[in-house]
């Protein structure tokens, strides 16, 4: 813990080193907690316990308003907070941060609660932190399922159909073009800057190869969706060359779209509009 600069705080009722009150606010991460010094006594020996069993507070570093401070994340400590109130673990469902609510417990020196998140997090093997999840799949499947998708992954482009899996892929891209005058196009189009893959990663990765960029969602497992890759080019008729040579046809399409003036004296417009190919493999 940072020491703190006494002549920084905005309270000044511990610089004798007196003990502590019985209601505490806590600065975890930007996040303001109110709670009762008992229950950061909790869990004897955890790192709040040996924080607010000190004889001087003075050493413990405090925010501009006297708050004492804690450099962790503020959005989980809730989740720590609750464990020591009750001592019993509740989640909501699907909850995607198990694995850093782990680091948490272990930060805070709180065991039982480690153990608690351990055997789930085995169980999922460790749900990914990524602020944008995927809705919930169905388990990944076994060692030999994965070794015959990657078979079938290795299989030339054009190759018959035996050994494929069925399923879906959407691809989609944003453009925009000016339209001006007497209804004449420009005809600079804007270059499409992104094309997106949704679907299941061993599909994206089979059809795609190493022009899929997975920079964005690494490490995803094969049986896994993501709606976060995308394709290392930008041309929409090579992304369906590479789906109808493995076998995809597509089934549906939409598209929507927005219109604004370019420059309020003229009349030329500028139309954007966002794009989706939804491709199904029997």
């Amino acid at each position: 813990m940072a020491l703190a600069d006494p002549a920084g705080c905005a309270q000044g009722s511990d610089d004798s080193g007196a003990a502590f009150p019985d209601i505490i606010e806590l600065n975890v991460g930007g996040q303001v907690y109110i709670t009762r010094h008992p229950t950061l006594l909790s869990v004897p020996g955890s790192l709040l316990w040996q924080m607010f069993t000190q004889k001087n507070s003075r050493s413990l570093a405090r925010d501009s308003k006297g708050r004492f401070f804690v450099d962790r994340d503020g959005f989980l400590f809730r989740y720590i907070l609750d464990f020591m109130r009750d001592r019993q673990l509740v989640l909501p469902e699907h909850f995607p941060e198990r694995g850093r609510l782990q680091r948490e417990a272990e930060f805070f020196m709180l065991p039982e609660l480690v153990k608690l998140l351990a055997p789930k997090l085995s169980q999922q093997n460790s749900l990914g932190d990524d602020p944008c999840q995927s809705d919930p799949e169905e388990p990944s499947p076994g060692a030999d399922t994965s070794r015959s998708l990657a078979t079938a992954s290795a299989a030339p482009a054009g190759a018959g159909s035996e050994g494929r899996r069925a399923g879906f892929i959407t691809i989609g891209y944003r453009g925009s073009y000016t339209l001006g005058r007497d209804s004449q196009t420009d005809a600079k189009f804007r270059r499409v800057a992104r094309i997106m893959v949704c679907g299941k990663t061993s599909l994206a990765k089979e059809v795609f190869g190493d022009t899929l960029n997975e920079s964005r969602d690494p490490d995803r497992p094969p049986e896994r969706y993501t709606s976060r890759y995308y394709l290392k080019f930008t041309f929409l008729e090579q992304a369906f060359d590479k789906l109808a040579d493995a076998g995809f046809h597509m089934v549906a399409c939409n598209s929507t779209g927005t219109c604004a003036f370019a420059h309020e004296q003229t009349d030329d417009r500028i139309w954007t509009s966002y794009t989706e190919y939804v491709f199904y493999r029997e």
